[in-house]
């Protein structure tokens, strides 16, 4: 996957108090409630990392969230955990996607995705992690994943993941 491009009028920043958060309406309540009033605190507290892709009047079309943490190696697939410690592995979470309705159908969710996949695959030469994890808030935002490889967590069908080894591929191939 080639470098990211914003279409022209649009940046990409991390979120600050400046930002117009309580404005934001992707169409999802707990979307909305996580950006209008928890990502900045968890920013604050280095407990997760957002970024906003603004529009021409600086407004937020959209934003995503990443963080790291850990999953237990029975909860993944037997192909991916066979050759892994049996113990708890480390993972990126993209916790949270959202594009606002008024800029929906745009392919801003795709652009977002794979920003938010580049980062996860830049911070991975740095700090390794066997996947990336998220958890689907319907059966639309489960469908969007799934065109980009992403695959369900058994016994958790809104658990998606992506092996580190795919998102490689991704981002060494020269288009997606």
């Amino acid at each position: 996957m080639s470098e990211v491009v914003l279409p022209q009028g649009f940046s990409l920043e991390p979120l600050h108090r400046n930002h117009q958060r309580r404005l934001f309406d992707c169409g999802q309540r707990e979307v909305n409630d996580w950006l209008h009033t928890k990502a900045l605190q968890h920013q604050d507290k280095r407990l997760s990392a957002t970024k906003v892709l603004l529009n021409r009047d600086i407004a937020i079309a959209g934003f995503y969230t990443l963080a790291t943490g850990q999953v237990d190696f029975g909860d993944l697939p037997s192909e991916l955990a066979r050759k892994l410690p049996r113990r708890a592995l480390p993972v990126a979470i993209l916790a949270w996607l959202g594009v606002s309705v008024t800029c929906q159908g745009q392919k801003l969710g795709d652009l977002l995705l794979a920003k938010a996949l580049r980062d996860c695959y830049e911070a991975g030469q740095t700090f390794a992690f066997v996947a990336v994890i998220l958890d689907c808030v319907d059966d639309r935002a489960k469908a969007f994943y799934r065109r980009w490889d992403f695959a369900e967590l058994p016994g958790n069908p809104y658990r998606l993941f992506l092996s580190s080894q795919t998102l490689r591929a991704m981002m060494t191939s020269p288009a997606r």
